[in-house]
């Protein structure tokens, strides 16, 4: 009995002796924040799967004109989300990168030109409510080649199907008159832009007086004329009409007086000055084939010339060329409007006026006036995928533009478009006939090659008879 209570004393106090395990002490408000990551990371899972997907195109097997000067044969250009992301050779494109074969073509940056009519439709201020992209001179203007067009003070794609971030840059220009006629117009813009000037010249001054007297009045912007305001600050650039000596040669004294870059469309005697108007850092707007005669009741040169634009180039004077119309003109002399302007740019060519530089007059150049050179105007990588790819040299009055590509998205395809698909289509390689199974594929047949197989056997024919006469003979 002794023995039992001891084994029962022994065992009451081993069991005291065991380890005692904490249970863990449920935080609800810990489980609830555990609830709400979790929650959290559902939903950033979520936003990522509804980000878009990237969307590659390229345009493969083409002589690349990247328009810096640069060539590339048998090149691949490849764009993400509508920018060049590559220009290379043996570029890796993902899977599902959309290519257009170019084999065989050149590619060249989508023109610009720097202004135009109607291939916007009927649009006005708001091009996203007025422009029309579903109108035939739109297709006009990209089976010229132009991809980007001045419009007003604006630069607008020709995106074709959307009006979305058509307009890439806004408020361009600022328009002043200087005409001979206007003495008095002349002196009051005179007079404008030195109000302006000194406003700035104080306006800088109480920038940095203010620092330290905290009271000082802002200087008044009395007689102060905006749009000289904006031209002196480099908000717009100034932008002229002018077509004679003694006005282009006022215009370049005007800017270098007061510090800015002139703008001047026509400009047909710029060549007589050109120069002074090098020397005013003068952006010069042209139509090669404008003619003039010389007045005779000066002494001095004058009138036009097709050399206008090479003497201009080379006393380094940016050159940006249109043609006489800058419409469209279905029924005019071939060459002069807008959807000629390629030919126009021929007639610089024939001035004198080299190569480069008349591709740059329809690419860069208006782009850098137009203040979009960073997006269009040459195929660089981190520019928008804008180009053209065409059958022969763009100068060339009998290449033509077979497709144009805008954003990185095909715009246009001259074998699906009605205006030049029967003009010299392109060549359709023959498709094999399909041949079910248990048939035998019809054997195609030269009919020269099997002239010459029927005359050897005749030939052979031949020679085995007489070697048989040759032998009956010998027999005999």
């Amino acid at each position: 009995m002794i023995l039992i209570q001891r084994l029962l004393t022994c065992c009451f106090f081993a069991a005291l002796a065991l380890p005692v395990h904490a249970v863990p002490f449920q935080d609800e408000g810990g489980d609830a924040k555990k609830d709400e990551k979790q929650d959290d990371k559902k939903d950033d899972k979520k936003d990522d799967d509804k980000k878009p997907e990237d969307r590659w195109f390229a345009v493969v097997g083409g002589d690349v004109y990247t328009g810096t000067g640069a060539v590339l044969r048998g090149a691949t250009v490849l764009s993400k989300n509508g920018k060049i992301e590559k220009i290379d050779f043996d570029v890796y494109m993902p899977p599902e990168t959309k290519t257009l074969d170019a084999t065989g073509y050149r590619v060249y940056p989508g023109l610009v030109a720097i202004s135009s009519q109607g291939l916007l439709g009927n649009s006005g201020g708001d091009f996203e409510d007025t422009i029309d992209p579903f109108n035939s001179r739109m297709i006009l203007g990209l089976a010229t080649g132009i991809t980007t067009t001045g419009s007003g003070s604006s630069a607008v794609k020709l995106k074709r199907f959307s009006v979305d971030d058509m307009v890439i840059n806004d408020k361009i220009f600022s328009i002043f008159s200087w005409s001979n006629r206007s003495p008095r117009g002349k002196y009051d813009l005179r007079e404008k832009f030195k109000n302006t000037s000194e406003y700035l010249r104080q306006y800088r001054e109480w920038e940095k007086k203010v620092k330290d007297q905290k009271d000082l009045a802002e200087p008044s912007k009395k007689n102060v004329d905006g749009s000289c305001l904006s031209v002196l600050k480099g908000e717009t650039t100034a932008k002229f009409v002018n077509n004679d000596a003694d006005e282009l040669l006022g215009i370049a004294r005007l800017a270098q007086e007061f510090g800015f870059r002139p703008v001047i469309e026509g400009a047909q005697e710029a060549w007589t000055v050109a120069d002074e108007l090098g020397r005013a850092g003068a952006r010069v707007i042209l139509t090669p084939r404008d003619r003039r005669p010389k007045s005779e009741l000066q002494a001095r040169e004058g009138g036009t010339s097709i050399e206008n634009a090479a003497i201009l180039h080379r006393a380094g004077i940016p050159i940006a060329i249109v043609p006489s119309t800058e419409g469209v003109d279905l029924g005019g002399i071939a060459g002069r409007d807008i959807i000629h302007l390629p030919i126009e740019v021929g007639f610089a060519v024939r001035g004198g006026l080299p190569e480069q530089a008349a591709l740059e007059s329809i690419t860069i150049t208006p782009a850098r006036i137009m203040g979009v050179s960073h997006r269009v105007g040459t195929l660089e990588v981190g520019k928008d995928c804008d180009l053209i790819v065409t059958d022969g040299d763009v100068l060339h009055y009998k290449s033509f533009v077979q497709y144009a590509v805008v954003d990185g998205k095909q715009v246009y395809d001259k074998e699906r478009e009605l205006f030049y698909a029967q003009i010299r289509p392109r060549p359709v390689a023959a498709e094999a006939k399909k041949v079910d199974k248990g048939e035998t594929a019809p054997v195609k047949v030269d009919p020269a090659a099997d002239a010459e197989k029927k005359d050897g056997e005749k030939k052979d024919d031949e020679g085995k008879d007489e070697e048989k006469k040759d032998d009956e003979k010998k027999d005999g």
